[in-house]
C-alpha cells in the first residue's frame, strides 16, 4: 500500500483508508473480536487512516462514543503506526430507523466533543478532526474557529469537513486550512462533482470518499435486502427499495461483466474507479471483515484501462433513488 498526501498541509497516509462505522452499526449485529482482527490486519497491509466519529454506535444497542471506544481499546499498542480521524457535530439520530440527525457545532460543544473523544480513544491527539455536519444553527465560520483553537492546543493536527457544499468549504478554508473533505462519491453517487470537487481541488483540499463500494451494492453481493440483518439501515434506503433495486442491480451488470473479464471481483472494480479518479482521493470503505478488507486493499493495485472507465463513467445517472 503506497502513502500520498491528503491534502495541501503535509498529512500523509495510505492511498486507501479503513471505514469503521459498521463495526459499530448501522449493518448488522457487532462483533468486536472480529472488527479487532480486521484492524490489526489492515495495519498490518500498510492501510494507515483509520475513520471513526463520536457518534457511531449510536443507533445500535450499545451507545454514543461505542466505535471510539473499540478503537482506543484495538489501537492502543499500535497508535504510532496509523493516521486516526474523527468527526464531531452529530449528537444523535432522533428516531430508530431514521437518517435525520441532531446536529450541535458551537465552539463550546466542539471544545466538549474533542475532550470526550480524545478519552474514548485514549490518545492525545486527534490525527484529522472533521465537523461531521454543518449545524445551522452556528455559522460554518465559527465551528471551525473552534477547530483551530484544538490545533493551537495540540489535540487536533489536521481539520476536515464532511457534506460540505462549494461554499461553506470556502469560508471554512478561509478561517482554517482544511485537509480534507469527507463526502459520498462512488460510482452510484457524484453529486460533489459538479463544484464541491473543482473547488476542493482548487483549495489544495484532499478528498475522502465514503462509501466508494455503494454501501456493498457495487459490489454484487446484495441480491436481495432479505438477507440484510433486520436492523440494517439500507432496508429503509430508497437505492435498496422495490423497484430501484431491480434496475440498480441492472446498472452493476456492466460493473460485473468488467470485472469477469479482469479475473477479480465488481467490489475491486467499483473501488477501482475510485481510486482512477486522482491521488488527491483517499477513499476509506468499511467492513468489520479481514476478507473483505483484503478484497478492497487489492482494488488499490488495479489500473483500469481507458476504455473501461469510459463504460464505468457511462454509468451515471442510471441508478434509480434517492441517496436517503
Amino acid at each position: 500500500m503506497r502513502t500520498v498526501n491528503l491534502g495541501s498541509q503535509g498529512l500523509v497516509v495510505s492511498q486507501q483508508g479503513l471505514g469503521c462505522m459498521g463495526m459499530s452499526q448501522s449493518y448488522g449485529p457487532a462483533d468486536d473480536t472480529q472488527s479487532i482482527a480486521t484492524l490489526e490486519r489492515a495495519i498490518d497491509l500498510g492501510v494507515t487512516l483509520i475513520d471513526t466519529a463520536d457518534v457511531y454506535g449510536e443507533t445500535g444497542i450499545y451507545g454514543f462514543g461505542t466505535n471510539e471506544k473499540l478503537l482506543g481499546y484495538a489501537l492502543r499498542r499500535r497508535r504510532e503506526e496509523i493516521v486516526l480521524a474523527s468527526k464531531c457535530g452529530i449528537t444523535g439520530i432522533p428516531t430508530p430507523g431514521s437518517i435525520r440527525f441532531n446536529l450541535r457545532a458551537d465552539p463550546d460543544y466542539i471544545r466538549q466533543a474533542c475532550d470526550a473523544s480524545l478519552q474514548r480513544l485514549k490518545t492525545d491527539r486527534i490525527d484529522l478532526y472533521y465537523l461531521h455536519r454543518v449545524d445551522p444553527k452556528t455559522p460554518i465560520e465559527e465551528s471551525i474557529g473552534a477547530m483551530a483553537e484544538l490545533v493551537q492546543a495540540g489535540k487536533v493536527r489536521y481539520l476536515g469537513v464532511s457534506e460540505v457544499d462549494a461554499d461553506e468549504l470556502t469560508r471554512a478554508n478561509s478561517v482554517h486550512p482544511i485537509t480534507a473533505l469527507q463526502s459520498e462519491w462512488s460510482l452510484w453517487t457524484r453529486d460533489i462533482e459538479d463544484s464541491v470537487l473543482p473547488t476542493a481541488r482548487r483549495l489544495g483540499v484532499g478528498i475522502v470518499p465514503f462509501s466508494p463500494l455503494g454501501r456493498g451494492f457495487l459490489t454484487g453481493a446484495v441480491t436481495t435486502v432479505d438477507t440484510l440483518a433486520p436492523e440494517d439501515v439500507r432496508r429503509r434506503f430508497p437505492r435498496f427499495a422495490e423497484g430501484a433495486f431491480d434496475t440498480n442491480q441492472r446498472v452493476v451488470d456492466v460493473v460485473r461483466e468488467i470485472a469477469a473479464d479482469r479475473g477479480v471481483l465488481a467490489g475491486q472494480v467499483a473501488l477501482a474507479w475510485v481510486h482512477a479518479q486522482g491521488d488527491d482521493v483517499v477513499p476509506i470503505p468499511g467492513t468489520k471483515r479481514v476478507a473483505y478488507l483484503e478484497q478492497n486493499v487489492g482494488a488499490a493495485g488495479i489500473e483500469l484501462a481507458k476504455e473501461e472507465l469510459e463504460r464505468l463513467d457511462a454509468l451515471a445517472g442510471r441508478f434509480a433513488g434517492e441517496r436517503y
